[in-house]
């Protein structure tokens, strides 16, 4: 049957699916060698900086699914952040209670490569963004929270070696924290709206 517009809707769904798969693969191989470096490092913010990328696989499930589907997947996806961030915060407070030594050299070293990875990311999604559903949008938040919390990262690696506060570590941490717990309210709003849309 011509002119039902199934072509549009496979190319759509192809597309979103290829952006993410993308997306799903270089931000697999950063969350590793973020946890990774952010435990060797002792630096909480390299920690929250890697912990997000758990909901881009639940992003790329939803694809070609129903739109409830989506709105739920945007729903899971926003609460993960907001309980990622809970426990970075936590860890925060715990290092800040016994101590630690972030090395701001592998800190700086890791963050710019993940900011490389990441604008990348963000720019293939921008291409999609004003067409884009809900699980695709969180997406796109995810990885905009992601470019911030890598350039805050790489500063305080910098502030580390001018002024060896450690400190600094802790409170980007901490502001990256909000900062994701601000964008998961987000993504949890967008969810709800699609949800009732959907009933």
């Amino acid at each position: 049957m011509t002119g039902c517009g199934c072509e549009q809707v496979e190319v759509k769904g192809a597309e979103q699916r290829r952006t993410l798969t993308i997306a799903l693969g270089l931000n697999a191989a950063m969350f590793v060698v973020g946890i990774v470096a952010g435990l060797i490092a002792q630096s909480s913010g390299l920690v929250a900086d890697a912990l997000d990328m758990l909901a881009y696989a639940i992003a790329l499930l939803a694809i070609e699914r129903s739109q409830l589907f989506k709105a739920r997947a945007a729903t899971l996806s926003g609460t993960i952040l907001l309980i990622l961030g809970i426990v970075v915060l936590l860890d925060a407070g715990r290092r800040g209670l016994f101590g630690s030594s972030p090395d701001g050299i592998l800190m700086i070293a890791v963050a710019t490569v993940s900011l490389c990875v990441n604008s990348t990311v963000l720019y293939l999604l921008a291409r999609q963004k004003e067409k884009a559903e809900v699980h695709l949008r969180a997406t796109y938040i995810f990885t905009r929270a992601d470019v911030i919390a890598n350039l805050a990262v790489i500063l305080s690696g910098a502030a580390l070696l001018v002024a060896h506060f450690r400190y600094v570590d802790l409170i980007v941490g901490a502001a990256i924290v909000i900062y994701v717990v601000r964008e998961a309210f987000e993504i949890l709003a967008e969810a709800r709206e699609a949800r009732g849309a959907e009933t």
